[in-house]
């Protein structure tokens, strides 16, 4: 009897780690990549500044050049991704399935997606926080006037929690208009089905910019929450999160060692800064302990630049998005952005 009550705990065992483990069957990610040639990165549909198509119908934005730097880093060659674009619901999917490889798509770090649907947040690359949006001929000034709204909301996002929670808190009643996409948002938002949009503030920021009017709409002052957004990628492959991991890392150490696009190769042939040397490979073995080719660094920085340069062209002042740098600026200059140091 003992024997068969061991047997079958061990059974049950080996069911909940198969369960336990079935996202973290895509070890060696970087050998799947290579051997494709291609980098499968996931994107948004469609947002403004974070990744939208140019002109020439090419992807492009704050996220897409993340995916550019990582298949620089990985490939050489910053223009080898396929660019999967992905919905609030099924992006975790997507990344689950091994669809893609690296999920670069304004998504929250929380607690349960890290640790419940076990995929490794790399680092952040935005800080941002949940507002809303609402036209001015409501004369709404402040969120608690706005009781009884209708408001839209993205589906499958971190933003249905947050907006149920603090209007409870608050005492505030209101209508939800459930939304998938963030156009689909925009375009039920402009029609009037709803009074207000909620969604990240700097998703905010780039819906507004393409109303004909921007004027007629105001960003209530009040964030409701931390929103903390950066790449992911399945739990279970060490060296691929460390690879993702530390692209980012590089991008955020160049703006702060003063490493551009523009001066890269000139510094890659050595500085008189150590740090800088052992980031660009002309010191050390970063390179060789990630399994990469010592250019690493300089491949994901030219692809479209330091973290500063990035952000300045998708976000900043000069963008339709007009976004300051804020909790985005460098602990150096006043926000929180650090990263670890290349030694």
């Amino acid at each position: 009897m003992k024997a068969k009550l061991l047997t079958g705990v061990v059974a049950v065992a080996g069911l909940m780690a198969i369960g336990s483990n079935a996202n973290t069957a895509h070890a060696a990610t970087l050998d799947d990549v290579r051997a494709a040639g291609e980098l499968k990165c996931g994107i948004n549909t469609g947002l403004p500044g974070f990744a939208f198509t140019d002109d020439k119908g090419n992807w492009t934005g704050f996220d897409v050049a993340y995916c550019r730097a990582l298949a620089g880093a990985v490939l050489g060659d910053g223009d080898k991704v396929k660019f999967v674009n992905l919905t609030g619901k099924n992006r975790f999917p997507a990344l689950t399935s091994g669809e893609i490889d690296v999920l670069s798509r304004n998504t929250t770090w929380t607690f349960s997606r890290d640790v419940d649907l076990k995929f490794t947040f790399v680092g952040v690359n935005y800080y941002d926080g949940q507002g809303f949006i609402g036209r001015t001929a409501l004369g709404a000034k402040k969120l608690n006037e706005l009781d009884g709204a209708s408001i839209c909301i993205q589906t499958g996002t971190t933003t249905q929690l947050n907006l149920a929670d603090f209007f409870r808190v608050n005492k505030i009643e209101y209508e939800p208009v459930p939304i998938e996409t963030n156009e689909e948002a925009r375009k039920a938002y402009e029609a009037e089905r709803c009074d207000a949009y909620t969604t990240d503030a700097s998703g905010l920021a780039a819906t507004r910019s393409t109303f004909p009017n921007p004027k007629a709409h105001m960003i209530f002052p009040e964030i409701i929450s931390k929103e903390p957004l950066g790449p992911l990628v399945r739990h279970g492959d060490d060296q691929w999160a460390d690879i993702a991991r530390w692209t980012l890392n590089a991008l955020i150490n160049a703006e702060e060692l003063g490493v551009t696009s523009a001066n890269v190769d000139a510094l890659a042939k050595g500085s008189d800064n150590p740090e800088i040397n052992r980031m660009l490979g002309s010191e050390g073995s970063l390179a060789e302990q990630l399994g990469l080719s010592k250019d690493w660094a300089v491949n994901a920085i030219k692809a479209e630049g330091n973290y500063s340069e990035i952000f300045e062209r998708y976000l900043g002042p000069d963008t339709a998005l007009a976004l300051e740098r804020g909790l985005n600026a460098l602990w150096s200059d006043g926000g929180i952005l650090y990263a670890p140091p290349m030694r």
